[in-house]
């Protein structure tokens, strides 16, 4: 069986489908309107992409319905730098390191023992 690539009324497919890179002006994929600076705002998709044979898929989103992407608080901002922070700081020598400490040894290449020095 092969998917169906082209059924702009979704007569067939049962949802309007688009081949890759033909979809309509007023249509956005999440990362296109990511990269505009806006979200689905909620909305369900009103189409969609495929490509590859079908094995490939991307759902369009209405851009007039998109709302504005939000930002974070202050707070938000606050506790992200801080869980950050606590997956930089050895568990041994407590030193915050420029790297991500490897959770399998939760230690620093330093204290690691047979780590590189």
């Amino acid at each position: 069986m092969t998917a169906v690539t082209y059924d702009p009324t979704g007569a067939e497919a049962g949802f309007p489908t688009f081949p890759f890179r033909m979809a309509p002006d007023g249509l956005a994929t999440r990362r296109q309107l990511r990269a505009a600076g806006l979200r689905p705002g909620g909305h369900d998709p009103v189409a969609q992409i495929l490509w590859r044979r079908g094995k490939r898929i991307a759902y369009l989103y209405r851009l007039d319905l998109a709302a504005p992407k939000r930002t974070a608080t202050p707070a938000q901002r606050e506790a992200i730098a801080k869980a950050l922070r606590a997956r930089r700081t050895c568990r041994h020598c407590e030193q915050v390191k420029p790297y991500y400490i490897p959770r399998r040894t939760g230690s620093c290449l330093d204290c690691t023992p047979g780590g590189a020095r």
